[in-house]
């Protein structure tokens, strides 16, 4: 039994998997209709149509700067309820959206929303557990959460070979329903009265003083930001290069979904792994592995064509299966100083690692036209300057 949350252990990785899930689910389940999208509205561009992925990264930001400030004030599960309102109001303008502009503005609106689930999931994640048991609960968190990416884009294409794109939102208002009455029923409150911060002007930029003192928590989220910005440059991208580059538009859910097994099965390996070799070790070893595989891809097809559709899918899996063993152990290395400020330290976190995830990805994704090759570009330096962080992290 978890007494801080009230509930076992099983159920409790399970429901913050699913609460941060909905985030994956807004955004993969949307993949198989960007073509049909642009199409409804006129885009004439299709590196446009990352923006429809992108800016829900934005929204997770900026939003995460605000409700995870405002949680340690009036406590964890009104700012899940808030956002979830938001999120809904935000699916509504999109299905209504008449051009490319106003659905990107009910995206980023989305985002924003699901931004308190996502960072109210951590902070409750850190108000239970620490060290390196925290990283094992993360771990098998990211394995459940990595489900969802598994499935959503085979469930959008179903939808939308029965529906239309529309329905997809739909869909996704009435998986986080459901999701929001289990977390309103059995969590509970795991930020006590007498622990609260009480609310003022000052309480963001105390907390950012605080926040910024502690230089690893810096550093590890720096770090974070730029993992994320290969992966999120992937995600905006996968699309384009599987449907577009290659072809592959009826097999595209299933390729992706089948690469994001590599992504399960390494963060269920770092939750096994963990309490025995430690999360920097795990981290320092995926890093030299990312830079290994990323930079023999280049070696290799640099001034060349995409290579065939299985080589690409090894390289990825490779790519993948590193990250399977930063995601968790990043967060949990940099939450672990500031855990008496979860709630800010969580917003912060995710706004700085998701602001610099957002410029990789940005950067990357307008160079994949008719190549592959800036996303391995992509995955080599931000490997290579994760390294030399992780290695400022540990000297300071």
């Amino acid at each position: 039994m978890n007494k801080s949350s009230g509930i076992r252990e099983l159920e409790f990785i399970a429901l913050m998997a699913f609460l941060m899930s909905n985030v994956a689910l807004c955004i993969d389940t949307i993949l198989p209709a960007l073509t049909e999208i642009g199409n409804s509205l006129e885009v004439a561009n299709n590196n446009y149509l990352q923006l429809v992925i992108i800016v829900v990264f934005m929204g997770l930001g900026v939003g995460e700067l605000l409700f995870g400030t405002l949680s340690d004030s009036v406590g964890r599960k009104p700012i899940v309820f808030v956002g979830v309102g938001v999120f809904v109001l935000a699916s509504f303008l999109i299905v209504w959206a008449p051009d490319l502009k106003l659905l990107l503005a009910g995206r980023f609106l989305q985002g924003f929303g699901l931004s308190a689930a996502r960072s109210i999931s951590i902070a409750i994640i850190r108000d239970t557990y620490k060290g390196d048991r925290m990283a094992r609960i993360m771990s098998f968190i990211m394995t459940i959460f990595i489900l969802i990416p598994m499935v959503a884009p085979l469930l959008g294409q179903t939808i939308l070979d029965a529906y239309d794109w529309k329905a997809i939102f739909y869909f996704q208002l009435f998986f986080i329903g459901i999701v929001i009455i289990w977390f309103w029923l059995r969590q509970r409150e795991t930020l006590s009265k007498e622990h609260r911060i009480a609310f003022s002007k000052r309480l963001f930029t105390d907390g950012l003083k605080e926040y910024i003192r502690h230089k690893k928590a810096i550093l590890y989220t720096l770090t974070s930001g730029l993992i994320q910005g290969a992966f999120i440059a992937y995600l905006g991208s996968s699309q384009q290069i599987f449907q577009v580059q290659y072809q592959k538009v009826e097999e595209f859910p299933y390729i992706f979904g089948g690469l994001a097994i590599a992504v399960g099965v390494s963060s269920l390996l770092n939750g096994s792994m963990v309490l025995k070799y430690g999360m920097l070790k795990l981290i320092r070893l995926s890093l030299f592995l990312s830079i290994l595989s990323s930079s023999i891809y280049l070696v290799f097809f640099l001034n060349s064509t995409n290579p065939t559709l299985v080589v690409l899918i090894v390289f990825l899996a490779i790519q993948f299966l590193t990250m399977g063993f930063t995601f968790g152990n990043l967060s949990a290395l940099a939450m672990e100083p500031i855990g008496h400020i979860a709630g800010i330290g969580a917003a912060l976190f995710n706004f700085m690692s998701m602001t610099v995830a957002v410029a990789v990805a940005v950067m990357v994704g307008m160079f994949i036209q008719g190549t592959v090759i800036p996303l391995f570009v992509g995955f080599f330096l931000s490997s290579i300057f994760a390294m030399l962080l992780i290695k400022f992290a540990q000297s300071s």
